[in-house]
C-alpha cells in the first residue's frame, strides 16, 4: 500500500535532547501505515519538567488532523522516549475510536440531515427506575489533563479517573460555560488540584450509598451523579440512560 508521508511539527518545552526530537518525528510517521484514512499532519509537543519530584517528568502530546478529524492523546512517562511510546499507543487507540464515531454519525443521518442533538432521556417514573448497566474499569493513575483529553476524544458527558499524584478517584466532566472541570474525590485531592492554574475544581464528591446517589439524581438536573461508596471508599459514577434508567460505574 502506498503510503503518503505525513508531516510532523515537533515542539518542545524543557531540556528535551534532539535525539528525543528524532524519535518521535519516526514514531508518529509510522502511524500512517496503520489507517485507511490519511493523516494530514501532526503537530506533537515534548515536555521534561524541572521538578525532580515528578513521578513522570517526561510530557509528550500529539494533534492529528486524520482525514479532517481531530485527533489528540496526552501521556506523562518517567523517560521522554518511553512518553512517546506510550503516545503512539493512545493515539492508535484513539484513531480507531474517532473512526467509529464517525461511522455512527454517518449512520443516524436521515433525509432531514443529521441533527447535532442529542435524544431526549424518557421520563420514566422514579419507581421503576433501576440500575439496568454496571460498568466496572481498571482505572489508570493520570494527570487531569490526559484525563480530559480521554473526555473529548469518547464524546462522554464524564470521565472516571484515579488522579496520577494523589491516588483519589476524580471526575472529569464538560462545565456549565464551556471547557472542563474536576470533580475530587476527597480533600487532599481537591487541595491539588486548586494549585493549578485556570483549572475548574468542583465540591470534593459525598459519601453516599448508592441509593442515595439514585435520589440525588432523581431531584436534580445533572446528567450523573459522582460519589465515594460509602463501602467501598472508591469514586462511583451513578447516570440517567436515556431510557429513563440508571448506568452505574465504579473502578475494577
Amino acid at each position: 500500500m502506498d503510503v503518503r508521508e505525513v508531516e510532523v511539527g515537533v515542539t518542545t518545552r524543557g531540556e528535551v535532547p534532539a535525539v528525543a526530537k528524532e524519535y518521535a518525528t519516526e514514531k508518529i510517521s509510522q502511524l500512517a501505515r496503520l489507517t485507511d484514512k490519511p493523516i494530514l499532519f501532526a503537530q506533537v509537543k515534548l515536555t521534561l519538567e524541572p521538578n525532580p519530584a515528578r513521578q513522570r517528568p517526561a510530557l509528550a502530546e500529539a494533534t492529528l488532523d486524520v482525514n479532517g478529524h481531530q485527533v489528540r492523546a496526552h501521556v506523562a512517562a518517567q523517560q521522554l522516549e518511553e512518553a512517546v511510546d506510550l503516545l503512539v499507543v493512545r493515539l492508535r487507540r484513539n484513531i480507531a475510536k474517532a473512526a467509529e464515531r464517525v461511522d455512527r454519525e454517518t449512520v443516524r443521518h436521515t433525509p432531514e440531515g443529521l441533527s447535532p442533538h442529542r435524544p431526549e432521556h424518557l421520563d420514566r417514573p422514579v419507581d421503576e427506575r433501576e440500575v439496568v448497566r454496571h460498568k466496572t474499569f481498571a482505572l489508570q493513575p493520570m494527570r487531569w489533563d490526559e484525563a480530559a483529553f480521554d473526555l473529548e476524544v469518547l464524546g462522554h458527558d464524564f470521565y472516571l479517573f484515579t488522579e496520577l499524584d494523589t491516588g483519589v478517584d476524580c471526575v472529569v466532566c464538560h462545565g456549565e460555560t464551556g471547557g472542563t472541570g474536576v470533580m475530587p474525590g476527597d480533600e487532599q485531592a481537591s487541595a491539588a488540584l486548586h494549585e493549578i492554574d485556570d483549572l475548574v475544581v468542583g465540591p470534593v464528591a459525598p459519601v453516599l450509598r448508592l441509593d442515595e446517589a439514585e435520589e440525588r439524581l432523581d431531584v436534580g438536573h445533572e446528567p450523573f451523579v459522582f460519589f465515594v461508596d460509602a463501602d467501598s471508599a472508591r469514586g462511583n459514577v451513578v447516570y440517567r440512560r436515556f431510557d429513563g434508567h440508571y448506568g452505574l460505574i465504579t473502578p475494577g
